[in-house]
């Protein structure tokens, strides 16, 4: 009964499963792992765009408060 026993436990998730199946778990993980890197890209360069379109949407008053310049230096 022991020898079974230590048989079973020697028995992995790898060979219950069989190799074509390890294969697509991994090639659909691989895949997942892609979408999810070029959803962060995305996001990202959305973020850059935002960004650089407030920038441009910006006025006079705004741009000057965000200036760390000051008049009183160049008297």
């Amino acid at each position: 009964m022991k020898k079974k026993q230590q048989e079973d436990k020697a028995l992995t998730l790898k060979d219950a499963l069989g190799e074509d199946l390890l294969k697509k778990l991994k090639e659909t993980k691989k895949e997942l792992e892609e979408q999810e890197q070029k959803q962060k890209a995305e996001a990202e360069q959305k973020k850059r765009e935002e960004r650089k379109k407030r920038e441009k949407n910006k006025s006079f008053e705004e741009l000057l408060k965000e200036s760390d310049l000051d008049w009183r230096k160049f008297k």
